[in-house]
C-alpha cells in the first residue's frame, strides 16, 4: 500500500509541477493578460493538491527507505529535501506574489524577475522529480540498474 501511495503521490507531483511550468510558458508566450492571470490563479489552486502530494511522496518514501540503504536511496533522500525547500522557499511564495502582481496588471521588472526565478525553480524540480521517478523504478526492479561506468547521480 505504501508503495502505491508513494508512486501515485510522486507521479502526481511531477505532473502538477510540469503542468504549472507548461501552462506558465504558454500563457507568457500568448501575451494575453487574462490568460496569464487565469494561469496564475490556477497554480494557486493547484498548490492545494501539489503540497500534499509532495508531502505524501516524501513521507511514504521515508517509510519505504527505512529498511533500505545505498547510493540510490541516499540520492533520493537528498533530492527530496532540495525539492521541498525549493518549493517552500521559492515556488510557493512566487505563486502568491506573481498572482497578486498579475491580477493588478503589474508586469514590470519585479514580475519578470520573479517569473524567471519561478521558471528556473520549476524546471529544477521537474528535473529532480524525474530523477526520483527513474530511481524509484530502479529500486522497484521496473528499470534496469545503471551501469557501473555511468556517472549519474
Amino acid at each position: 500500500m505504501k508503495r502505491t501511495v508513494h508512486g501515485i503521490a510522486g507521479t502526481l507531483a511531477l505532473c502538477l509541477v510540469s503542468a504549472f511550468f507548461l501552462s506558465t510558458m504558454l500563457a507568457e508566450l500568448s501575451g494575453n493578460v487574462e490568460t496569464i492571470v487565469t494561469v496564475k490563479r490556477g497554480i494557486l489552486y493547484g498548490l492545494a493538491l501539489l503540497i500534499p502530494s509532495i508531502a505524501a511522496a516524501g513521507g511514504s518514501g521515508n517509510f519505504l527507505a527505512r529498511s533500505r540503504r545505498g547510493r540510490i536511496v541516499d540520492g533520493k533522500q537528498r533530492r527530496m529535501k532540495f525539492i521541498a525547500m525549493n518549493g517552500l522557499l521559492v515556488l510557493v511564495p512566487c505563486a502568491f506574489v506573481l498572482y497578486r502582481l498579475a491580477s493588478r496588471g503589474n508586469f514590470g521588472p519585479l514580475f519578470v524577475g520573479l517569473q524567471a526565478a519561478e521558471l528556473m525553480a520549476g524546471a529544477t524540480n521537474i528535473y529532480l522529480l524525474s530523477k526520483m521517478m527513474r530511481d524509484g523504478f530502479r529500486l522497484s526492479g521496473r528499470l534496469a540498474p545503471a551501469r557501473a561506468s555511468s556517472r549519474e547521480s
